[in-house]
């Protein structure tokens, strides 16, 4: 416990005064109830890539199948400490702008505003013929009339809102209602690439920072690494908080090794005072503020 304090000690010392940027990962919607790919006792699941979500109809039809039996868990989750001691270092003027790279929302149900979902939104869907963006809700609404009582399926939740289910034989897939196209949730996929727009205006926030903070994130893939390696680049300390590695360990000037709802209410509570969440580990109490 002593040298968690004093780890957080030493990251409040990193932060406190700086303009952050925060990256997310899968790893701080844990504990709202959403399995990560990666961590501890997560599921063994290999998720849907692009190049076969768009091979035929087989494959979108396994895909829907699983996500509508699976949704009712994404949109139940609720955010969790962390998403709300984000909320609180961005009021406090702290965190100048959040790039997450997890689609579940929950960051803007919290109340963040100055944020990028790098990789989209589940709750969205878009047509890949016309391009129509829709809800997502609605199309539960519709994929519930063409297979009554199938999201009463008992399915193991993967992450993404996605289920482990193996027979999806029959599931009637709904299309687009403009033009018939085929329908895929407003999400970043395996294979794709992340919009050149969302690219660059993170790259500002980063180039714009003083400190970037690492949430929940093991920098497997290149959408949330190259932030790293950008603030590594400009000299600026970069504090990861994730239970596991990180490909970004050897680039961190801190790694605590700890997780997201723990050590971001402690940071909240240091660097905003008396409007923060209670923390779960506490540090000195602090006279300077960080604006």
């Amino acid at each position: 416990m002593r040298r968690s304090v004093d780890d957080l000690d030493r990251a409040f010392d990193l932060l406190a005064g700086r303009r952050v940027v925060a990256l997310t990962g899968a790893g701080l919607s844990t504990d709202s109830g959403i399995p990560d790919y990666r961590g501890p006792g997560a599921p063994r699941h290999r998720p849907m890539a692009y190049a076969e979500f768009v091979s035929g109809e087989a494959a979108q039809q396994r895909y829907w199948a699983r996500a509508h039996a699976g949704w009712r868990y994404l949109e139940a989750a609720e955010p969790n400490p962390g998403h709300h001691a984000l909320v609180v270092l961005e009021r406090a003027g702290v965190v100048t702008g959040l790039i997450t790279q997890n689609v579940d929302g929950l960051h803007t149900r919290a109340g963040h505003r100055r944020i990028v979902d790098l990789h989209g939104r589940i709750a969205d869907v878009v047509c890949l013929h016309c391009r129509r963006r829709s809800s997502r809700r609605d199309l539960q609404r519709r994929l519930e009339r063409l297979n009554p009582g199938w999201a009463d399926h008992r399915v193991r939740a993967a992450p993404d809102g996605d289920a482990l289910l193996a027979e999806t034989g029959g599931f009637q897939v709904a299309t687009c209602t403009a033009c018939a196209g085929v329908l895929k949730p407003d999400v970043v996929f395996f294979g794709e690439n992340v919009p050149k727009n969302r690219v660059a205006r993170c790259t500002a926030w980063v180039d714009d920072a003083e400190a970037l903070l690492v949430a929940g994130s093991s920098l497997q893939v290149m959408s949330g690494l190259r932030f790293v390696r950008q603030a590594h680049r400009r000299g600026v300390p970069v504090v990861i908080v994730t239970r596991g590695p990180t490909r970004g360990d050897e680039m961190a000037t801190l790694k605590l090794a700890l997780g997201c709802s723990a050590v971001l209410p402690a940071l909240a509570a240091s660097c905003a005072g008396p409007a923060a969440p209670t923390p779960a580990l506490r540090v000195r109490t602090r006279s300077s503020s960080a604006g």
